[in-house]
């Protein structure tokens, strides 16, 4: 008998380990052969832990599981909710990116390729540099990270330069509030990000690659890391890739902690040991990045989803989409829902059909206020903009941003007045400093928004003036795009702002 059981940071920490030990144990009292792996979530946290059994070669699911419920698991008393692939919430979804996380134990390289694992690769090598450039031009793939950017343009780009030294930096450090999908990625599937980073080294013509991957995370730390070793020592990494005659290695470095190293020449700073801080532009990292050389700095999911495209090629994965919007989006559903979790879909779903329909609307269940959709510097967007398909030009039009697609959703009781200040505050604490409109505009932020608190009307006009300021003269998007979320819970939702006007008259 296999059992999966997640070894997700999400399922640990809803006891996911202590559920293992439990069933290790009453199978062994039992005396019967249970074989436990430990796999990645499948993305369903309300479920978790999500305990799947094989049975005539179908993975039942069974979930939330607690230790004590081991015994009826074994039994056959616990109640299932039928095979994974029926349950509604993961029914509707379009896997590309995370089509083996959850299934595959993370860390078996075999299991990896018997489900697909390394074809992209294989088919990579068998290209010439401006090939592989083309495949990934002609898929339509964006930069997953948030600002959506061409991810051929910029691969292109560094193709394009002459140097000795190259470099492919995976951007890991998943500072959002309510975004996971890099994490699960990392610990449900890491080989795909490794298979992603060597095919954009082989593109762009680079030798050398880094993963910086948050502190936070230790359970993605240790499992890339040891991914990282079992890559090179199967040949997929070093210099003979998969005996190409074609050189590609990689290392993991832990950021420190800061938000902003989110942004990539702060991320590209810190990677160098040094302050990290925002570089102004140009040079592009693209052209003078990680110690001066040029550089691709892309996302997880954005790496993680190459390896689909050249396994499917092209055109099978432009074929999804919206617009200028090709592919799928990995939205993380959090904040008050009934349902939340990771749901990977092709662009084009509306907000509503997200908030509503597969989160299932809130915990709560009191009506939606609004939802922050793109972390922290995202926009709040009301119940009214709930048929803005999900799109990175249709958000944009919206007044709102994607960003890294993750979805925190609020009730009625939220007080989008306090949601602003803190908006501006989560500036003010993280700015690294380096220009005026961040550093001191975030601060004047804070206290202009607690004038209005108090009842003073003239500063409305004042904040509105100060979040153009820093939209249009910060350095980076920390600064530029704070605006978004302070002046959509101003213009949205103008009576949270004039109830504390009125309640201190």
């Amino acid at each position: 008998m296999k059992i999966f059981v997640p070894m997700d940071s999400a399922a640990k920490a809803l006891g996911a380990d202590a559920v293992a030990q439990a069933l290790s144990r009453e199978a062994a009292a039992r005396g019967l052969d249970v074989q436990i792996i430990r796999n990645g979530s499948r993305g369903m946290i309300w479920l978790e832990p999500l305990i799947e059994i094989e049975r005539d070669g179908q993975r039942l699911a069974y979930g939330p599981v607690a230790p004590g419920d081991a015994a009826s698991l074994l039994d056959g008393t616990f109640p299932c909710h039928g095979p994974v692939q029926d349950i509604p919430f993961f029914a509707r979804q379009t896997r590309l990116t995370f089509a083996r996380c959850g299934v595959i134990d993370p860390l078996d390289l075999d299991d990896y390729q018997a489900h697909g694992g390394l074809s992209g690769l294989r088919r990579a090598i068998a290209m010439d540099s401006a090939e592989i450039v083309a495949e990934v031009t002609a898929s339509g793939l964006r930069g997953r990270g948030g600002a959506g950017f061409p991810t051929g343009i910029k691969w292109q780009t560094v193709a394009n330069a002459a140097a000795d030294q190259k470099y492919i930096i995976c951007n890991a450090d998943e500072g959002d509030s309510g975004t996971f999908a890099d994490r699960m990625i990392m610990e449900g599937d890491p080989f795909t990000l490794i298979e992603g980073m060597v095919i954009a080294g082989l593109g762009v013509g680079a030798t050398r690659g880094y993963v910086y991957l948050r502190s936070e995370y230790p359970d993605a730390i240790r499992v890339m890391s040891e991914a990282v070793r079992i890559a090179r020592r199967h040949g997929l990494l070093g210099p003979d890739v998969l005996g190409s005659g074609r050189a590609f290695d990689m290392e993991i470095r832990k950021g420190a902690g800061a938000y902003v190293c989110g942004e990539e020449t702060s991320l590209l700073n810190s990677l160098e040991g040094k302050r990290g801080t925002v570089r102004a532009k140009p040079p592009l990292p693209a052209l003078e990045g990680f110690l001066g050389k040029p550089t691709v700095v892309n996302n997880v999911i954005s790496l993680a989803t190459v390896p689909v495209i050249f396994e499917k090629g092209a055109q099978a994965y432009a074929d999804f989409g919206l617009g200028r919007s090709r592919g799928t989006v990995t939205l993380q559903i959090a904040g008050n829902v009934a349902r939340g979790g990771l749901f990977e879909t092709a662009f084009g779903l509306s907000l509503g059909e997200v908030v509503n329909d597969i989160a299932g609307g809130t915990a709560t269940g009191r009506p939606v206020k609004a939802v922050q959709v793109g972390g922290p510097l995202g926009a709040y967007m009301p119940p009214a903009k709930f048929d803005t398909p999900l799109g990175y030009e249709d958000f944009d039009a919206a007044g709102g941003l994607i960003g890294h697609a993750g979805l925190v959703v609020f009730d009625d009781s939220a007080d989008m007045l306090a949601m602003a200040r803190f908006a501006m505050e989560f500036c003010a604490v993280e700015s690294c400093g380096k220009c005026t409109p961040c550093r001191i505009g975030a601060v004047r932020g804070v206290e202009t928004i607690d004038r209005i608190a108090a009842g003073d009307a003239s500063a409305i006009p004042l904040l509105t003036d100060l979040c153009e300021t820093m939209k249009d003269g910060s350095l980076c998007a920390l600064g530029g795009f704070t605006p978004y979320p302070v002046m959509s819970a101003l213009t949205q939702f103008p009576d949270d702002f004039a109830t504390q006007k009125e309640a201190a008259e």
